[in-house]
C-alpha cells in the first residue's frame, strides 16, 4: 500500500461543517447507478419545522443522523502533489441514514380545508382560499408518484391549477349517474366510451368536463378513450358514502347492506361485501345476541403518529382481532413488516380459541 502525506488544508476552517456523508440503501444506489444525470430525480423536502425527507420519483425516505464511533476524515488530493499528499477538508462524526417512510400526505386535508368542490359552488370561487398543484408538489413530503397517487386516493381535483377536494356527496352522485348511464347507453363497464359518459354528465346534469374527466380515471383504467371500470372501487366509494352518515348513530348491518345494494343496482349487487370497506367501519355485536350494527370509523381520521393512533384505537376498543386492527395501520406503515413492528411495540398479543387478539401495553382511561 502506498503512503500518503496527510496535511491540514488551508481551507479546513472554512470547510468545517460543509460535508455530509450519506449511506444509500441498495435500491437507491441502483437507481443512481442506472440513470443519467438528466434522468435522476432526487430532492430533499421539508419545512424548517419538519424533519427532512429525501424523495426519489417513486419513494420517500426519512433522513436520520447516526453517530459514528470513529471519526471520518474528508480528504482531497493536493494540487501540487496529487499522488503523494492529501489535504484534510473536514471531520465527520455522523452519517445520514435513509429509511423508507410513508409519504406525509396527511397535510393535504389541513391545507385544503374550506376549498372543497361541490355542485354549484361557482359563486364562491372568487373568495375561496387557494392552494395550487405546483405549490403542493413542492411542499408536500412525498415523491412525484406518491403525490399523484395521494391526490387520487383522497379524491382531490385539479381545477385551473388549484387543488379542490371533491365533496363526498357530490362524488357519490357522479358515480351513481355513471352506473345509470352504463345501463341506459348500453355500455360495457369493461370498455365504456369516456366521451359518451362525459357528454351525458355535462349535457344533462351540468357536471363540468374537467371534473368528470378526472373522476372517471380514479375508478379504473383509461386507454384509447375507453374506461375499464374498477367495479370494487366504485362500489366501495358508494358504500362509504352511505356509511359516512353513521359516525355517531350506528346503522343495522342488514339495513346498510340493503341501502348499499340499492344504490349500486342489480348489475353490481352481487359484488357488495363488507370487506370492501375494511379500515372505514366498526362492526358492533349486540350483547343480547341481536343484530350487528355498523359505525363509520375511517382510518384516515385517526392520528398519523403511531403512538397516538394506538391510544385512539385502544380507547375505542379494549382489544382487537389481528384481521381488524391491521386495516387501521396500513396508512402509517410502509409494509407489513413495519406494521408488525408497530404492533409489537405498542400492543400485546393474546391467543385464544377465536384467534389472535391485540390489547394495549399500557392502560388507557376512557
Amino acid at each position: 500500500m502506498s503512503e500518503l502525506d496527510l496535511r491540514l488544508s488551508a481551507a479546513t476552517a472554512q470547510d468545517t461543517g460543509s460535508f455530509r456523508l450519506m449511506e444509500l440503501p441498495p435500491e437507491l444506489y441502483q437507481i443512481i447507478e442506472s440513470t443519467t444525470e438528466k434522468t435522476a430525480s432526487l430532492c430533499i423536502k421539508g419545512h424548517p419545522t419538519e424533519d427532512a425527507v429525501l424523495c426519489t420519483s417513486e419513494k420517500t425516505y426519512a433522513v436520520r443522523s447516526v453517530v459514528l464511533s470513529n471519526t471520518v476524515l474528508v480528504v482531497t488530493p493536493s494540487r501540487s502533489d496529487p499522488d503523494g499528499t492529501v489535504h484534510i477538508r473536514d471531520q465527520l462524526h455522523e452519517i445520514l441514514e435513509l429509511v423508507p417512510v410513508v409519504p406525509k400526505l396527511h397535510k393535504l386535508s389541513i391545507l385544503l380545508r374550506d376549498m372543497e368542490y361541490d355542485e354549484g359552488d361557482e359563486d364562491r370561487q372568487a373568495t375561496m382560499p387557494k392552494y395550487s398543484y405546483e405549490q403542493a408538489r413542492r411542499e408536500i413530503q412525498a415523491s412525484e408518484a406518491e403525490f399523484i397517487r395521494g391526490l387520487k386516493e383522497r379524491r382531490i381535483l385539479v381545477l385551473e391549477g388549484q387543488l379542490r377536494p371533491i365533496a363526498p356527496a357530490h362524488l357519490s352522485t357522479i358515480l351513481e349517474l355513471l352506473l345509470n348511464y352504463l345501463i341506459s347507453l348500453s355500455l360495457s363497464h369493461q370498455a365504456a366510451a369516456i366521451e359518451e359518459l362525459v357528454s351525458a354528465l355535462a349535457d344533462e346534469h351540468e357536471i363540468p368536463r374537467a371534473v368528470s374527466n378526472q373522476v372517471i380515471p380514479w375508478f379504473g383504467d383509461v386507454k384509447e378513450g375507453l374506461w375499464k371500470m374498477d367495479a370494487d372501487a366504485v362500489i366501495r366509494e358508494l358504500g362509504v358514502g352511505i356509511l359516512r352518515h353513521h359516525r355517531h348513530n350506528p346503522i343495522s348491518e342488514n339495513e346498510f347492506l340493503k341501502k348499499w345494494k340499492n344504490v349500486v343496482g342489480d348489475t353490481f349487487e352481487p359484488s357488495v361485501k363488507l370487506s370492501l370497506l375494511s379500515g372505514d367501519y366498526l362492526r358492533n355485536l349486540s350483547s343480547d345476541g341481536g343484530e350487528a350494527t355498523l359505525t363509520y370509523f375511517p382510518s384516515s381520521a385517526l392520528p398519523v403518529d403511531p403512538a397516538a393512533r394506538f391510544v385512539e384505537l385502544f380507547l375505542t376498543r379494549q382489544r382487537w382481532k389481528h384481521e381488524e386492527i391491521e386495516h387501521f395501520l396500513r396508512d402509517i406503515a410502509v409494509n407489513s413488516k413495519e406494521r408488525d413492528k408497530l404492533l409489537l411495540k405498542h400492543a400485546r398479543a393474546l391467543t385464544d380459541t377465536e384467534g389472535v387478539w391485540y390489547t394495549a401495553r399500557v392502560s388507557y382511561n376512557n
